[in-house]
């Protein structure tokens, strides 16, 4: 098995993969580890990886540009196949407080592919671009935030490792507790450029009618949560306006 991460903090993962079971299944050649550094991946001068947000608020948010090349070059493919959603090899994961909750099964269906690719998120959160077309899935694990998802990957890696024959002699049962996600999800953020790869950033955050942008946030938060987390959903209190606002098309 072929393991990539995506980090802007590589040092994080040199503890982690010196010790314990990590460190046994990549002496024994089962499992290969990878951390590779976002920053090598992005242009200028400067290696810039973060961007104002479009539309306003706070935060900065991470850049497509970075990481979709980290992407083509750990797979070793054009840009247009890492576009290709569909794809089973690699299969690429963002970490993320508003991806599904990780769990045993999770952990036993990433423990049977061949080659995986991890994204760590940091600052606000990345480009929207990356979660709709670049990463197979979002995983989260737990309801709570962390500064970035390095030490999501440990947990994740981890429990998948332990997994692949060979590297423990026994397999053992470990459980994951799940918690509830925050009420209602985080809406979209997009950052520079407008144009990536022939997707843009939807035309509002940009018109400057922060009314307007603040009941479409609202909703894109709303339609998340449901989508995401529908049990969630259903226990939320809502408004008949914001009722109005989900089922409005846009």
């Amino acid at each position: 098995m072929k393991i990539d991460v995506l980090t802007l903090f590589p040092d994080m993962f040199r503890g982690p993969l010196e010790a314990s079971i990590l460190k046994r299944a990549r002496v024994k050649k089962i499992v290969n580890i990878r951390i590779f550094d976002i920053r090598h991946f992005s242009k200028g001068k400067h290696y810039l990886t973060d961007d104002y947000t479009y539309g306003g608020g706070s935060g900065m948010i991470m850049k497509p540009e970075p990481i979709f090349e980290a992407v083509r070059a750990v797979s070793k493919k054009p840009l247009s196949w890492v576009k290709k959603r569909g794809r089973k090899s690699p299969w690429i994961t963002l970490l993320s407080p508003q991806g599904d909750k990780f769990n045993q099964k999770k952990a036993q269906d990433l423990s049977k592919k061949k080659h995986l690719i991890f994204i760590c998120g940091r600052y606000k959160g990345v480009d929207e671009r990356i979660r709709k077309y670049l990463a197979n899935e979002e995983i989260s694990i737990g309801d709570y935030v962390l500064s970035g998802g390095e030490a999501a990957a440990w947990v994740i890696i981890e429990s998948i490792v332990r997994l692949v024959p060979g590297v423990v002699g026994d397999k053992e049962s470990v459980t994951t507790d799940s918690f509830y996600q925050k009420d209602i999800f985080d809406y979209p953020h997009y950052t520079r450029p407008f144009n990536y790869l022939g997707w843009k950033v939807p035309e509002i955050l940009i018109s400057g009618d922060h009314q307007k942008i603040q009941l479409w946030r609202r909703k894109k938060a709303l339609e998340k949560t449901f989508y995401q987390r529908p049990e969630q959903f259903d226990k939320l209190n809502l408004s008949e306006k914001e009722k109005r606002l989900i089922k409005k098309k846009e």
